[in-house]
């Protein structure tokens, strides 16, 4: 890369924004431009890094087939990833400069429930979460602490997964455990809050009011959850103190009996590392099925007579179950259901997915229209459908920089600024 000084690779205050969300194999990255009001939801330029840390890291924008990252050094692959993303940046830039970088956090804490720009302070506070979100916030913090030590004048802001579920009623964040538990911390939290932030946008948008009554959004990829919402605010949600409770998803177990993980250390001995990475990376999707994360691939497997067609049988049920349990769940909190609807990679493009959990919505009147299902329309229910279903692709990163623009001149926090 061109030797350039900190300043002059990143000139401040601009137009521009970059979006980071960063997980542990994977950065997405988004550039968009606040030079037009307002803000477009389109970027004008994105993409990802996968692969980190692995053999075959690649680079891929948006409409351009990836290219291979051989080069990734094996000692710090997540700062490679960076400098890649940063000559994309500066190969667009064409005399505009940035106006800071954004951040999807997962994980905010009691602490915060609002943007924030970034200091040393703040980065301590959010570092010490990290076991609460292993999979992402290790890495968002990584990215955060890297560009902090380039530029401190460009604002670092993150944007937490936890904010848009701020409005749970008291009894929904309460945990059944000793009260001064919750005086440290230990509360049901949510996530998935960039996404169910711009639902509850677009929902108005295109429902109306009927969008303020009583709907569940179902976020439905590698990691997943549900929101109920009433009048376009979180009410309950299936995600807790980590990202671990609640749906199976494609490599955590979602809500587990805690009995079984003191079996798993008592009576199996495994470590606290290894239980970890059990519920963390190897149960699921993955674990039930022994073949994969993604139901994509174990569609077309159930199909075959074998072992491996009977696990991801296996696997698909229970997915596809504990999605309809939990709606049931909370169908029961709010006291019917208005609107549902379908977000995030599964949620958006599996319309077999999306028809097995409706079949099993059918005692509140749930009816899909076929075609309209496989197509992956934005309303999916057939006419006589009791409940409105649609599909409604999520925008993170478009949140996440307007969330970042409306923070502009509001100086670094000292502290939490933004908490409880």
């Amino acid at each position: 890369m061109t030797a350039l000084s900190a300043r002059d690779r990143y000139p401040t205050r601009g137009e521009l924004v970059l979006v980071l969300n960063c997980g542990s194999s994977s950065i997405k990255f988004a550039l968009f431009d606040s030079g037009q009001v307002p803000l477009p939801r389109t970027p004008v330029w994105n993409g990802k890094v996968q692969g980190i840390g692995g053999p075959t890291p690649t680079y891929g924008e948006t409409g351009i087939a990836p290219e291979p990252l051989a080069a990734l050094d094996p000692q710090q692959p997540y700062h490679a990833a960076l400098r890649r993303i940063e000559q994309g940046v500066l190969a667009r830039l064409g005399g505009r400069r940035l106006h800071s970088i954004a951040h999807r956090v997962v994980h905010g804490g009691s602490r915060y429930f609002a943007p924030v720009r970034v200091d040393a302070a703040v980065l301590a506070d959010l570092h010490a979460l990290i076991p609460l979100a292993p999979l992402h916030q290790p890495f968002a913090l990584e990215a955060i602490r890297v560009l902090l030590a380039q530029r401190p004048d460009l604002p670092q802001v993150a944007c937490f997964d936890t904010a848009f579920h701020h409005t749970l009623p008291r009894v929904e964040q309460l945990l059944p455990l000793p009260f001064d538990a919750w005086q440290r911390g230990l509360r049901r939290y949510g996530f998935h809050g960039l996404s169910y932030e711009y639902l509850a946008l677009a929902l108005h948008e295109r429902h109306g009011d009927h969008a303020r009554g009583r709907v569940i959004a179902a976020h439905l990829g590698s990691g997943a959850s549900l929101c109920a919402m009433q009048d376009l605010r979180s009410v309950a949600t299936t995600m807790g103190f980590s990202a671990l409770d609640g749906l199976m998803m494609g490599t955590r177990t979602g809500a587990l009996d805690p009995g079984a993980v003191l079996y798993l250390m008592e009576i199996e001995k495994l470590s606290l590392a290894q239980v970890g990475r059990v519920l963390y990376s190897e149960s699921g999707l993955l674990g039930v099925s022994g073949t994969s994360s993604e139901p994509r691939v174990l569609l077309p497997l159930e199909q075959e007579d074998s072992d491996a067609g009977a696990r991801a049988r296996d696997a698909l049920a229970l997915y596809v179950r504990r999605i309809v349990r939990e709606i049931g769940a909370l169908v029961a909190v709010l006291g019917g259901l208005d609107l549902l609807v379908f977000t995030a990679g599964v949620g958006e493009h599996s319309a077999e997915i999306r028809q097995r959990v409706c079949d099993g919505l059918a005692f509140l009147g749930v009816r899909l229209d076929p075609r309209r299902n496989a197509d992956d329309a934005l309303v999916i229910s057939a006419a006589d459908s009791a409940v409105v279903v649609g599909v409604e692709p999520t925008n993170e990163e478009w949140i996440a920089a307007r969330d970042a623009l409306a923070l502009d001149d509001v100086p670094a926090q000292d502290g939490p600024g933004h908490g409880q």
